[in-house]
């Protein structure tokens, strides 16, 4: 059995640990209320915006504007969002696994699959499987989202345009509550047409100032915006994720210092009986 001193020592241990993410948790719960209030507030408007674009789309062709364009997928970029830190559970072994199951799976169904990756644990991990990738991004945080998004989306654009992709998906994990995220596979581009429920063909819009002046400043507009939801909500998922985990980690030190507590006076209990039976023997052998 350890030492009292050694049972004393390692309590002090746990308690010293369990404050750290007691901590931990509470700024990790700070920040999803304020993540949890930006993705909220941007939904309603990147829905809105993701239908008016597939509408779009149903009734313009790639002429009206090169993001519309329906290539043959042989060109694929993988954008994976993972963090730059970790204490957050599965949150990123999730996300990594499923970008080398998609890897696996679609291998063999295009020439060449380039791998955006943000988030250094993101680098690491596939670094470390010596996987190439073609750009890397430092993790998002809730006062930069918008500007890195943003520079995320021009580079997608940009090779779009250049024809060097064809394809373009987010890998990331959507948002559900504190203790659920769902990892989502999203194509970006090519844009899919909304289907009409009856098969008809569908009416052209009448154009406000002109066809091509919307579509320029809309199909840019929504690549932006998609990527930064994805943004907002792979934040909310790791905020939340790593708030469950340290909870469960607060709660597994207080059950860990209960059983060394136990340990501990039964350990003193013992040193207590033993010293006891050593002065009684002592006592009779006088005797």
């Amino acid at each position: 059995m350890p030492s009292l001193k050694a049972i004393r020592k390692r309590i002090a241990s746990v308690k010293s640990t369990q404050k750290i993410t007691r901590a931990m948790k509470l700024v990790a719960a700070a920040k999803l209320r304020r993540a949890q209030e930006n993705i909220l507030a941007a939904r309603p408007y990147a829905v809105k915006l993701h239908e008016l674009i597939s509408e779009l789309a149903l009734r313009a062709d790639f002429e009206d504007h090169p993001l519309l364009a329906h290539r043959e997928p042989h060109r694929v970029l993988l954008v994976v969002m993972t963090s730059d830190r970790g204490m957050c559970g599965a949150f990123n072994t999730n996300i990594l696994r499923t970008a080398e199951k998609y890897l696996r799976e679609n291998k063999a169904n295009h020439e060449q699959i380039d791998l955006s990756v943000v988030g250094r644990k993101g680098r690491d991990y596939l670094r470390h499987r010596h996987y190439e990738m073609k750009s890397t991004f430092p993790g998002l945080d809730i006062p930069g989202a918008l500007e890195e998004s943003k520079q995320i989306a021009d580079g997608i654009i940009e090779d779009f345009l250049g024809d060097n992709l064809d394809m373009v998906y987010l890998l990331y994990n959507e948002f559900k509550s504190a203790m659920s995220q769902k990892i989502t596979v999203e194509q970006l581009l090519p844009i899919v047409p909304l289907e009409l429920d009856d098969g008809g063909a569908a009416i052209d819009f009448v154009y406000e100032p002109d066809k091509q002046t919307l579509l320029e400043t809309v199909m840019p507009m929504y690549v932006h915006v998609e990527v930064y939801r994805a943004a907002l909500e792979s934040m909310a998922s790791e905020f939340g994720a790593r708030m469950t985990a340290m909870e469960n980690a607060t709660n597994n030190a207080s059950d860990m210092i209960g059983a060394l507590t136990l340990q501990f006076n039964k350990a003193r209990q013992a040193a207590i009986t033993k010293e006891l039976l050593d002065i009684v023997g002592g006592a009779e052998a006088l005797k």
